[in-house]
């Protein structure tokens, strides 16, 4: 089980994380609090695997709350929310030592990949800041010639769209495709750039010039 904890002021927002966390078989919410310094408190008390913090925080907002966290915990891993895509945000929630970045607009799989990422010790960034981890961490390579693309006009049209962050039922509304013809279509997208979800995909697709 991946033992998570949530600290959200919004009590209806928080309310919606933990039903959707706990709508996963393999993950436990052990801990919830509405502001920075109980869920410092609840977190050290718990010491839940994964912590899913809202960057706005009454009292400590996350970013400060992940510094502590970080100074505190050995192998605690941290997801921040927020509803910003802005850069100086994502830039110091990183540098504060957070393992993931999620926009609360976009698709609620997202969070959940998130937490099942930083749990198996990698790292995530929600496809909409994509370009802007890239913009700081690594310029994109120069775009390669047309023969060394390995996709399809079309898959290249729902790869913009995934490194947008939409969904894939949205994806096909937009493109006028069926779900399942847009799962296959993500499916072979990820096989040809050996990526093993849709924010590595996106990511290197950026890295590649491709989008």
């Amino acid at each position: 089980m991946i033992r998570i904890a949530i600290v959200e002021d919004h009590a209806l927002t928080r309310a919606g994380i933990k039903t959707a966390l706990e709508g996963e078989s393999d993950f436990e919410v052990v801990a919830e609090a509405a502001d920075g310094n109980s869920g410092f408190n609840e977190i050290v008390r718990t010491t839940p695997g994964v912590a899913v913090l809202d960057i706005g925080l009454p009292g400590i907002d996350g970013i400060e709350l992940t510094r502590r966290l970080r100074a505190q915990l050995r192998g605690i891993r941290i997801v921040i929310l927020t509803m910003h895509d802005l850069d100086q945000e994502i830039l110091a929630a990183l540098a504060a030592g957070a393992d993931a970045y999620v926009v609360k607009g976009s698709d609620p799989s997202n969070l959940l990949t998130a937490v099942r990422v930083v749990a198996d010790g990698g790292a995530y960034f929600d496809p909409q800041i994509a370009h802007s981890v890239l913009r700081h961490f690594g310029s994109p390579s120069p775009a390669p010639p047309p023969t060394d693309n390995p996709l399809t006009p079309r898959e290249l049209e729902v790869l913009r769209l995934v490194a947008d962050g939409v969904g894939n039922t949205e994806i096909g509304q937009r493109l006028y495709l069926g779900l399942g013809t847009v799962k296959g279509h993500i499916r072979d997208i990820l096989e040809k750039l050996s990526a093993t979800d849709r924010t590595q995909a996106a990511v290197t697709a950026l890295r590649r010039g491709l989008i």
